[in-house]
């Protein structure tokens, strides 16, 4: 089974165009929901987070407070590096397990982090959805009613776009100017194709 990742910028579109994916059959790893699920699920995991960050990251039900996470962890690259090195090989274990379970010609990992994380090095081939910066902006300052500064500050904090486009083995443009869906599409069945010879 081919394992293809797919990945871009805060606010590119990639949820959307996994979206597309999933109507067309295909199973998603969402690395970012499991990861919180891992984080608040895994006693383990919890422990450590609390270790590093304090005890207030998490509410008194359990819950993470990604309020207090993300003003902490996005001013502070050392300290975001360090949550991800708790978070990201817990994850890794649990996408074995999941991959375990499908039965598909290929399935999708879903990852914002896919690059940064080196889980893009177990992938067969990997999607960057792109779209311009200032369009990204807007997106992510509409949906998660935060600030232009915020979301710059969380751009700040990925890898550069023009990296992530050179090692893309598949690109998807999301900024309007051609249809998302028309493109997925394509790009499904070259990936049906590609996956007979694995």
């Amino acid at each position: 089974m081919m394992v293809v990742g797919i990945t871009g910028g805060i606010g590119s579109g990639k949820s959307t165009a996994c979206q597309i994916f999933r109507v067309l059959g295909i199973p998603i790893y969402d690395a970012d929901s499991r990861a919180k699920w891992l984080m608040e699920h895994d006693p383990q995991l919890q422990a450590s987070i609390k270790n590093l960050l304090s005890e207030q990251a998490f509410d008194p039900d359990g819950r993470l407070n990604n309020a207090y996470i993300a003003e902490l962890v996005f001013k502070n690259p050392a300290l975001l590096a360090k949550l991800n090195a708790l978070v990201h090989p817990a994850v890794a274990v649990d996408t074995s397990k999941w991959l375990g379970a499908q039965n598909s010609p290929y399935v999708l990992k879903e990852a914002a982090l896919l690059f940064e994380s080196g889980a893009s090095r177990n992938m067969d081939a990997v999607i960057v959805v792109h779209a311009d910066e200032q369009i990204r902006i807007e997106r992510v300052m509409l949906r998660n009613k935060i600030t232009e500064e915020q979301v710059k500050d969380r751009i700040k904090r990925q890898m550069p776009e023009t990296e992530k486009l050179r090692l893309a083995d598949y690109i998807i443009l999301n900024d309007g100017s051609q249809s998302l869906i028309r493109q997925v599409l394509s790009l499904h069945q070259t990936l049906l194709d590609r996956s007979k010879t694995f």
